[in-house]
């Protein structure tokens, strides 16, 4: 029997999407492999086979007969979609993806209001992000609006269209779809207004009240804007375009009152651009939104179009092979440069950089601007000093080095040169550091010496005559000057025709900044030229990153910093700086290279800071940073493009899957467990690379390092991880030692048969890679309980009479982290209890011993809470006695398994907490 799934293939042919579907072989499975092949495996491209009738010709990209003749071949994107239950409208977090229905007296809502939407987002996305509302801020016509903010809701209304009320929660944990609600009681009969903000799994309910709610003195009203209604309003200051799906949504006149907007995307037909919804609303989608009802299973690009045919030459097909975009990016892509050297030149006021970053053999520093030419060099050693976070490795100077550049010209209003440094040691007599020539003004030479005596900058004429000088002598100045990486810049600034001269160092890992400042009366004029000439008292010395800019200082106050700050951050390599924040910043550098989406799991729990950025090809630098934090990088199916969820979001899933074994269809054979070493780690040392290294073991238990028969014998691992500070080590080889010793069985397949179970469509095309899934009712053969895995990978298969999913998978147990003042996931464990005697197959009080750590509680509202004792789960329901032994009332046989139990037997939480890394 045929399978009932509209299925759609599509390549882009030129800049349109076009259909082929008529041409993808049935006899031939569409098959899709997307994700890691277990829980060790770094991210690979995602790959889709099938196969194309080319009887035609049409997909032979060289054939002049072909409609696609010049507009297919290498990398053509391509992406298969099914249609899903049910439609919505695809956001896409540009200025012009919205949904708007005109203003209207039903909209005007005065007083108390209810707004209601149904999405599919990000959460916990940072910035300020527009769900639905009546609210344009350029005109001053503000009504109502519920925005997400960093992980908050909130709700914003205007009493006169300027000013501004909120009030709002941080979200918990959702599911990637939810509904979002808030409520406003304009009077709330004590003199007052309240708002409230609620979260459901749909729509539909129940609601959850967030936190409680907001209330403020003075009785409020709603202002009545002009304003149309939005869904993702555009024209709202400070804020983002929402990126994902909105199913549906309601503007209520009163709580639980009157609906008075109710757009409802999931009965749309695709492409629909206007309808009228259940309250009489007309609503229009422009070109930068869509409805749509697909759900895309794969996105990426055919590298080759491989023409076969048979014998007879009356069968001609291409087997086709796609892959997501970590193919293409893997091959050549040379490394990118070093964060110094790409963030310089985008200042707009750049007039003049050497990176200094030239090889061993460079006889000169090349720059990278046009009309600039090479900085003269002589007496370096180049490519001597990696050192410097934010650079490659930059020349040292020899005794009697020297170096000489020409700076094109500028506006004569104020300039700055600026460069990254080491000093070694600082000489004890006054010796140069750095010249630079001035043209259009009275001071033709502005020079910075350092001695241990102080820090001094000279303004001179054209016949050397000191101008103005300041020697600074401050010790904590001095001190910072040599023998740690610094920033030395040297500016001008002029009010009332006088001119400042200014030198300023900062300590590039301690961020902090030193200035010394003269003046004297003149132009500021333009830098045109630096040099430096270095003898036996700066051998040593490491410079690169040398740069000049046409700007001013912002003011003339003695500690007025540079104009330009283009250094910053960069210097050090963004040392410090979060993996989740890492990964965006580089996709927004490399836009051109990859789109990438990052999926925060909880802001309070931030992504592991990173070390410097160094020189490395894109895709090596992402995967480092998901490495380092321990999260998940895997391709998108929806677009050319990669998604990172970081660690958070793999901690105390809600269930994505819910499976059970003796469901037609749900659970297939094979289920096989592996009770495997292959992801056995019990001794992981981890070194910062830079820094410090840290060891943990496991040293106790069938998994210790402790030989046969008391443990398994030592696995260890060794890994390197760019990390920002020595403290870092120890909690991730602890963690990774953790997650290496979890006593559970892994099930790398799990499999599911969507043609003999469509019920459970919905929540496949739902999940994602990392997701959980669970199977219930396992076979009297396997151990009792729920199976809890993660799905780290799938292979699909979709044809005429078949779709199923192979899910590769791994144990979700070790996931389960502590929740403060849960009353499940807040329990600490003993630290060694077992029973004092032993138990019939029946018994429902025990009797036990506390050998390690403090007795069990015995508070009323402590109860009931989950044990277990030789793979029986029991719950207790009370227990009594402050010493030892204690008796605990217990139900029992809770699992499923019933048996007798000897003196001695360990007794243990059942789901005991465990701390997050």
């Amino acid at each position: 029997m045929a399978l009932s799934v509209d299925r759609r293939t599509e390549i882009q042919v030129g800049t349109t999407w076009t259909v082929i579907s008529g041409d993808v072989r049935e006899k031939d499975a569409v098959v899709i492999e997307r994700g890691a092949k277990d829980e060790s495996a770094k991210l690979g491209p995602s790959k889709m086979t099938f196969t194309l009738n080319n009887r035609h010709g049409r997909y032979s990209p060289r054939n002049p007969r072909s409609p696609y003749y010049g507009l297919i071949g290498r990398n053509t994107p391509v992406r298969f979609s099914v249609r899903g239950p049910e439609s919505y409208l695809q956001l896409e977090g540009a200025a012009t993806s919205y949904a708007r229905t005109p203003d209207a007296a039903a909209l005007d809502i005065t007083g108390d209001i209810d707004l209601r939407v149904e999405l599919t987002a990000n959460w916990q996305a940072a910035g300020n992000v527009p769900l639905i509302g009546k609210y344009v801020t350029a005109t001053n016509q503000r009504s109502y609006m519920l925005r997400l903010e960093s992980g908050w809701l909130a709700l914003w209304f205007s009493t006169d269209g300027t000013s501004t009320w909120f009030a709002s929660q941080p979200l918990p944990p959702l599911p990637r779809r939810a509904a979002l609600r808030a409520t406003l009681d304009v009077n709330n009969g004590s003199g007052g207004w309240t708002a409230s903000i609620y979260w459901a799994e749909s729509m539909d309910g129940p609601w959850n009240l967030i936190g409680v709610p907001f209330t403020q003195a003075g009785v409020t009203s709603i202002y009545n804007s002009s304003s149309p209604l939005d869904i993702a309003p555009p024209n709202v200051v400070n804020s983002s375009s929402l990126a994902g799906r909105v199913h549906r949504a309601e503007v209520r006149s009163g709580i639980n009152g009157t609906v008075v907007a109710s757009p409802d995307f999931r009965p749309r037909v695709e492409g629909a651009t206007t309808w009228a919804d259940s309250a009489g609303r007309t609503w229009t989608v422009p070109a930068g939104a869509k409805v749509s009802d697909r759900e895309y299973r794969f996105t990426g690009e055919i590298s080759a179009w491989p023409v076969e045919w048979d014998v007879s030459g009356a069968d001609v097909w291409v087997s086709v092979v796609a892959s997501g975009v970590t193919r293409r990016l893997g091959q050549g892509q040379k490394a990118l440069e070093s964060t110094l050297r790409r963030r310089i030149p985008s200042d707009p006021d750049l007039v003049a950089y050497w990176p200094m970053e030239d090889g061993k053999e460079a006889g000169g520093a090349y720059s990278p601007l046009a009309g600039v030419r090479p900085l003269a060099l002589s007496g370096w050693d180049m490519a001597a000093d990696d050192s410097l976070g934010g650079a490659d490795a930059l020349p040292k100077t020899k005794n009697g080095a020297t170096l000489r550049g020409t700076i094109p010209r500028s506006s004569f209003a104020g300039w700055q040169v600026e460069g990254a440094y080491f000093l070694p040691t600082m000489p004890a007599t006054q010796t140069e550091i750095l010249r630079v020539s001035v043209a259009g003004s009275v001071m033709t030479t502005a020079i910075v010496y350092a001695s241990t005596a102080g820090i001094r900058i000279e303004a001179r004429d054209s016949d050397g005559t000191i101008l103005a000088f300041i020697t600074y002598t401050d010790p904590g100045g001095i001190a910072d000057f040599w023998g740690k990486w610094n920033r030395l810049a040297i500016y001008t600034s002029a009010a009332s025709g006088i001119t400042y001269l200014y030198a300023s160092w900062r300590d590039i890992t301690a961020n902090s900044r030193w200035f010394a400042r003269t003046a004297f009366t003149g132009a500021q004029g333009a830098a045109v030229g630096v040099t430096g000439t270095y003898g036996n008292d700066t051998v040593g010395l490491v410079l690169g990153h040398l740069a000049a800019f046409d700007i001013p200082a912002p003011s003339t106050a003695v500690n007025a910093p540079p104009g330009s700050s283009i250094f910053a951050g960069a210097d050090d390599g963004f040392n410090g700086e979060s993996a989740l924040t890492r990964m965006g910043r580089l996709a927004i550098e490399e836009a051109d290279h990859v789109s990438l989406t990052t999926v925060d799991g909880d802001l309070s729990i931030l992504s592991t800071a990173m070390g410097p950025q160094r020189p490395a090809v894109l895709l090596d630098l992402l995967q480092e940073a998901a490495t380092s934090d321990g999260g998940i990088l895997y391709e998108a199916v929806d677009k050319l493009g990669l998604v990172y969820r970081d660690r958070a979001t793999l901690y105390n899933q809600r269930v994505a899957l819910a499976l059970s074994y003796t469901a037609r269809g749900e659970v297939p054979p094979p289920l096989r467990p592996a009770e495997d070493d292959q992801l056995l780690r019990n001794d992981v040392t981890v070194t910062r690379r830079g820094g410090s290294a840290a060891r943990a073991m496991l040293e106790s238990g069938p998994l210790s390092v402790q030989p046969p028969p008391a443990g398994v014998g030592p696995y260890d691992e060794a890994v390197t991880l760019s990390l920002y500070s020595d403290d870092q080590p120890q909690g991730i080889a602890e963690w990774r030692v953790h997650l290496g010793t979890w006593d559970e069985a892994r099930y790398p397949t799990v499999t599911v048969w969507l043609h003999a179970a469509p019920h459970l469509v919905r929540s496949v095309l739902g999940m994602d890679i990392g997701d959980r899934l669970t199977i219930a009712d396992p076979p009297p053969w396997l151990p009792p309980g729920v199976i809890d895995q993660h799905m780290r990978g799938y292979t699909e298969r979709i044809g005429a009479v078949e779709w199923s999913l192979a899910m590769n998978c791994s144990p979700a147990g070790p996931w389960q982290i502590g929740v403060y003042d849960d009353p499940e996931k807040g329990r600490y464990d003993t630290g060694g209890s077992a029973l004092a005697s032993g138990v019939t197959a029946t018994a429902t009080s025990l009797s036990v011993t506390v050998s390690d750590g403090t007795r069990w509680t015995t508070a009323p509202g402590d109860f009931p809470f989950a044990v277990q004792v030789g793979g029986e789960e029991m719950t207790v329901t009370a227990i009594s006695g402050t010493g030892s032994p204690q008796t605990f009332t217990v139900v029992r046989s809770v699992n499923g398994i019933t048996k007798t139990h000897a003196a001695g037997a360990d007794l243990r939480l059942a789901r005991p907490t465990r701390y997050a890394l």
